[in-house]
């Protein structure tokens, strides 16, 4: 059932288009408003797929309205009814927010398919807003150890700005779910995510990696290429480990975090780009800089927010959590039950020296899920899980 609102001091308007709607769909339900403020307290008490709403009203005009809507609830699409003098303030809606505009009197056709297509936007921003709730549960970081509700406070503050992050720790503790969920928190969230994982790609390649290339640059550029930071515009860039990058490489970086702009290899044309950089590495950068492996401008640069995901080993307490989530997941993936682990169990692995971190307890867990019983006992870890 779509709830549409119509919002319109003339009663007679009112009565046609409620008319027109009802016959339309069964399914169509709408409510009225007879002036901008009762509209505005409809909306802030009920959800609504859909608003029709009139410019020139009495108390609140359609303007105010739509203003206040797209603040309070921005995913409402909102259908300006214009009369003949209005047009220009129409046009000017849609530049606000405004899905489209109908005129007085209202064309059927017009309006019906209108309707439609504003609905269809509607059911496609819920689709895609609970999409990234679900992409959100993939990256979110599972614990309640000091360490990771610290973590979490601290993506709580600074994902909504454009300050950059470092992002420390040993190799498979999770840094990229970090990096992820600070994109996914933050107002480029709508934006793109490029990962380049620095540590995988020849020396030789990265700045075209990075920045892209033009014709002719060296022997295997035979076409224009954009690179990652150009491909992340408007979003964020993740630069996974990267104290394996060149010194060259770090020299082009600094310059684009020191300007916002870019060159694309073989060419002297910079490039505006507007890219929020999150990078991270398992490396210790301060003693990169000693040996001349990493320059000191650039890790100031990034380093405005530091952040240091802790072993697993030291946070023990998060593994029952962790094993939890990941028999969630597991069965998910497998299509089948959900496998419990007992409490003995839980505390042989709670027992373990866990080198490859939150990845190797990951890859432990299937294991045991694919090889042990019904339920998995302390007899089928010590089987199972004692030999890494």
């Amino acid at each position: 059932m779509a709830k549409i609102l119509l919002i319109e001091d003339e009663a007679a308007i009112r009565r046609v288009l409620v008319k027109i709607l009802s016959e339309e769909n069964k399914n169509y339900s709408v409510e009225e408003a007879a002036d901008g403020l009762e509209g505005m307290e409809k909306i802030k008490d009920e959800d609504f797929d859909l608003v029709l709403c009139d410019i020139k009203m009495p108390k609140m005009d359609g303007v105010e309205v739509l203003e206040a809507t797209k603040k309070l609830k921005p995913e409402i699409p909102f259908v300006m009814i214009s009369g003949h003098g209005d047009l220009d303030t129409a046009v000017n809606t849609m530049r606000m927010g405004a899905f489209d505009y109908i005129s007085k009197p209202p064309d059927l056709n017009r309006l019906l398919n209108t309707v439609r297509n504003a609905l269809d936007r509607k059911e496609l921003v819920v689709e895609n807003s609970r999409l990234k709730k679900k992409v959100s549960k993939n990256y979110e970081m599972i614990g309640e150890s000091e360490a990771i509700v610290r973590i979490k406070e601290l993506i709580e503050k600074v994902a909504h700005t454009d300050a950059r992050v470092l992002i420390t720790g040993p190799n498979g503790t999770g840094k990229e779910l970090v990096a992820h969920w600070l994109h996914q928190k933050s107002d480029r969230s709508k934006n793109p995510m490029v990962e380049v994982n620095c540590a995988a790609i020849p020396s030789e390649l990265i700045e075209s990696e990075l920045f892209g290339h033009v014709k002719g640059a060296f022997t295997s550029a035979n076409k224009d290429r954009a690179g990652k930071f150009e491909a992340a515009n408007g979003g964020t860039i993740f630069l996974d480990e990267i104290g394996d990058m060149s010194l060259s490489a770090q020299a082009k970086v600094l310059r684009a975090l020191q300007e916002n702009r870019i060159s694309r290899v073989g060419s002297d044309k910079d490039i505006k780009v507007d890219v929020r950089v999150v990078a991270a590495t398992n490396k210790d950068l301060k003693a990169e800089i000693e040996k001349n492996n990493f320059r000191e401008d650039l890790y100031h640069r990034l380093a405005v927010i530091l952040i240091q995901v802790p072993a697993l080993n030291d946070r023990k307490e998060d593994i029952p959590l962790l094993v939890d989530h990941f028999t969630e997941k597991i069965a998910s993936d497998h299509g089948s039950n959900k496998k419990e682990f007992t409490d003995e169990a839980l505390e042989i692995l709670k027992e373990y020296d866990w080198r490859g971190n939150v990845r190797e307890l990951r890859n432990v867990v299937e294991r045991l899920i694919i090889l042990g019983g019904e339920k998995v006992t302390a007899e089928d870890v010590k089987l199972f899980a004692s030999k890494f």
